[in-house]
């Protein structure tokens, strides 16, 4: 079973992962960096669907689960939620990274590049994300009505990947780096998905008791980059209502998905 279960997440994290590299392609047809109402539309539409999909996708099936188990439903959906928030705050501390259009490297002190440290960053976005669409494709394979839901997620998280690849591939190319290297940069940053999609599975394997706490880990994980990088982010240091608007519309495109698809 676990092995229909790999290759289910696979799928689905491969996919969104593609969908980053297609937005790191970009760069070969384009030269002009990202402006700045760009910039908001962007991380503002991919901060509303990483709310609705823990929401949606990730917080209610892991109460839904916990209460068919017969247990506390609070404690795994509760301390599963808190735990993923403090695993995401202890890798930005710890990791060295570089947000696009920054010139303050966070984590660790590290002689690293700055293109390297760029990829980075989206990285610690992209983490949760594999970590959500691989749950998601896992629990399908295991029952097979939830494979619409899991479609739904997927196809959420790629609309908001294809532009994360833009985000990093084109601001590399204004700074100097080839198309070639830019691309690879973007195209990596999406590697990450499919990687922890695939070691989350493993890590639960088929223990059933075990699914509310990573599904409720992974919410906690994609709402900490949003409240600490993504709206922050979308509004550039000022009240900006575009990136409001598109936290908004980023959330009623990921909840349309999944109320039609799931």
């Amino acid at each position: 079973m676990l092995q229909k279960e790999l290759l289910y997440a696979a799928l689905g994290t491969g996919f969104t992962c593609l969908a980053t590299v297609l937005g790191a392609a970009t760069v070969f047809f384009f030269r002009r960096d990202l402006s700045a109402t760009i910039q908001r539309i962007f991380l503002g539409f991919a901060a509303g669907v990483m709310i609705a999909a823990s929401v949606w996708s990730l917080l209610i099936p892991a109460m839904e689960m916990a209460e068919e188990q017969g247990g506390n439903v609070l404690l795994p959906v509760g301390g599963g939620f808190l735990l993923g928030g403090l695993f995401l705050l202890a890798l930005d501390g710890l990791m060295p990274h570089l947000h696009p259009g920054s010139d303050q490297p966070e984590g660790l002190p590290a002689k690293l590049r700055r293109t390297t440290m760029v990829v980075l960053a989206v990285t610690l976005h992209n983490i949760p994300e594999g970590m959500a669409v691989g749950l998601s494709f896992a629990i399908a394979a295991q029952e097979g009505g939830a494979l619409a839901g899991a479609i739904a997620l997927a196809l959420g998280m790629a609309l908001q990947n294809f532009p994360e690849g833009v985000a990093v591939s084109l601001p590399l190319r204004s700074q100097g780096a080839s198309r070639g290297r830019s691309f690879l940069c973007g195209a990596a940053s999406g590697v990450v998905e499919p990687v922890f999609g695939l070691l989350t599975v493993l890590a639960a394997g088929s223990i059933t008791p075990v699914m509310p706490w990573i599904l409720s880990f992974a919410a906690g994980a994609m709402i900490y980059v949003v409240v600490e990088e993504l709206i922050p982010e979308a509004h550039l240091g000022e009240h900006s209502h575009t990136g409001t608007i598109s936290v908004m519309t980023g959330f009623l495109v990921m909840m349309l998905l999944d109320v039609m698809l799931g």
